[in-house]
C-alpha cells in the first residue's frame, strides 16, 4: 500500500468486527469498524493511531473495506464520515453504495 513507509498488512477481523492496518512487526496502525447484517454492512468508524496520521492508512483501510465488500457483493453504507467522504472521491464503488446514506455531488 501508499503512504506509509513501510508495508502496511491489511486483514478482516471478523471476531473484532473490523478491518486492521499492522505494519510488519504487527503494530496495529488502524482500524476501519463495521456491522454486518445479511448482505448489507455498514462501515461505522475510521480510526489511525496518532502517530500514523496522514500517511495514507486511512484510505488503505477505506480501499480495502470497499474491494472485501465489492468481491462479497455487499451493499455499503458509509456512517463514518471519513469513509463517505472518501467515497465522494472514489466513484468507482457507487454501484454498492447505500446512495440515501451519502452526499452524491
Amino acid at each position: 500500500m501508499r503512504g506509509f513507509m513501510g508495508v502496511v498488512n491489511i486483514a478482516d477481523v471478523p471476531e473484532k468486527d473490523r478491518f486492521e492496518a499492522r505494519d510488519d512487526d504487527g503494530t496495529l496502525l488502524g482500524v476501519i469498524t463495521y456491522q454486518l447484517t445479511g448482505n448489507v454492512i455498514a462501515y461505522t468508524h475510521t480510526k489511525v493511531e496518532p502517530d500514523h496520521e496522514h500517511q495514507g492508512i486511512g484510505s488503505d483501510l477505506a480501499r480495502a473495506a470497499m474491494e472485501d465488500a465489492q468481491s462479497k457483493g455487499r451493499l455499503v453504507v458509509p456512517i463514518c464520515p471519513f469513509l463517505s467522504a472518501w467515497l465522494d472521491e472514489h466513484h468507482d464503488y457507487d454501484q454498492i453504495v447505500a446512495r440515501q446514506h451519502r452526499r452524491v455531488k
